[in-house]
């Protein structure tokens, strides 16, 4: 069991020290074991999967309006076909498609280039007309919907069973975690990473991954470094299991909202922040949240009018102000690399963003060039914007 690396004592020295055990710092480790290093220690001041990977929806898609996006998202989808075979184990994978709703005209034009995009990056999204749609998807009332794209090969996985999936096939190969082992300080002599203080020991080393989703800032502020991402809060609501009526995930822009049946019946729904009161952190609920988001689902889909809501939790998204990740190596601390600032989509990401980060690490050229999400992109002024975030 993952626990069982409690029991152990803290290695004096590591290679790479990853800050953060969610679905991105356990698939670098794996990545990174994979390309034959194998002293790395992944560190977490929490219990496992207690973080932002333990309280996404869990949703894959490739329909992205960023060039960028598209082919991270393409890269990761592919890993995620054959990821449980590769690692030994289940990860859930369910590939109902992503049904995108347009409301508005400008809207609907937007998710018309998009198509054309990721057609020309061998993604095969496709326009769905409104027959087509009552026929694919009679549950859903779209009288007031201007327009439907859709990619079959989008849709969700579990995301404890992928991150556990990564952290056992991790082990295997020789990286060890340590949970409840917080981070107080990172060591930093000139230019360069020399070490990790935590709150069970110091260690030895030159290079430390900072995977930390939401705490990712308070990461970066220990080498001396100030990155705009901020914490957000979001919450998500489960309904009760029903019969199966959806497949796919159904997500709108303009809607603000997304929702999905899962395999064993129940919806699990959300949005992004409206003008209400928020909760203050992944800990705190709204009353108002639930009945916002049952006025949004059940006016596209009646059927879930009467169904009960089961659970209502929260989490936190990573924001960025472009809605892009940071990947790389800091330009003024060597050693000191990161992965966040996903913007609610790192689990998605992780399997390409952890491959990526390991050949960094090792000196390889990444398979995506990637060095226009570089940590420095924000100060320069050259932000990457990308306009399909819930």
């Amino acid at each position: 069991m993952v626990s069982g690396e409690l029991s152990k004592g803290l290695p004096k020295t590591a290679d790479v020290v990853i800050v953060g055990s969610g679905v991105q710092g356990a698939s670098i480790a794996y990545n990174l074991a994979k390309m034959g290093v194998r002293d790395v220690l992944v560190l977490d001041a929490g219990d496992l999967l207690t973080g932002s990977t333990g309280r996404c929806a869990a949703g894959i898609r490739a329909q992205w309006g960023g060039e960028l996006n598209c082919k991270l998202a393409k890269a990761s989808l592919d890993i995620f076909e054959t990821l449980s075979d590769e690692l030994g184990m289940d990860i859930g994978l369910h590939q109902g498609g992503y049904l995108i709703v347009a409301y508005l005209d400008s809207e609907f034009q937007q998710l018309k280039r998009n198509v054309q995009l990721q057609n020309s990056l061998g993604i095969n999204s496709v326009i769905l007309s409104h027959d087509e749609v009552k026929e694919r998807f009679p549950a859903l009332d779209i009288s007031n919907a201007v327009g439907f794209t859709y990619h079959h090969r989008d849709g969700h996985a579990d995301p404890f069973l992928t991150t556990l999936a990564y952290i056992e096939g991790a082990k295997r190969l020789g990286v060890n975690f340590y949970f409840r082992t917080k981070v107080t300080g990172i060591e930093a002599r000139g230019d360069r990473v020399e070490g990790v203080q935590t709150s069970k020991g110091y260690i030895s080393t030159k290079v430390v991954v900072n995977a930390a989703g939401p705490w990712a800032r308070d990461i970066a502020q220990m080498v001396g470094l100030s990155i705009p991402v901020e914490p957000e809060a979001h919450e998500i609501v489960v309904t009760e299991p029903v019969p199966r009526i959806l497949d796919p995930m159904v997500i709108s822009f303009s809607g603000n909202f997304y929702m999905q049946q899962r395999p064993n019946g129940s919806f699990i729904m959300g949005m992004g922040p409206e003008p209400y009161a928020h909760p203050k952190d992944q800990y705190s609920l709204t009353w108002k949240f639930p009945y916002i988001m049952a006025q949004k689902v059940t006016k596209l889909l009646p059927a879930l009018r009467e169904v009960r809501l089961l659970r209502h939790w929260a989490g936190y998204y990573a924001v960025t102000p472009d809605r892009h990740p940071i990947l790389g190596e800091s330009r003024y601390v060597k050693g000191f690399y990161m992965s966040v600032g996903f913007s609610g989509h790192g689990f998605m990401l992780a399997p390409i963003t952890g491959k990526l980060i390991a050949e960094m690490i090792i000196g390889k050229k990444p398979s995506i060039d990637v060095s226009s999400l570089r940590p420095e992109r924000f100060e320069e002024g050259k932000l990457v914007f990308e306009p399909m975030v819930v």
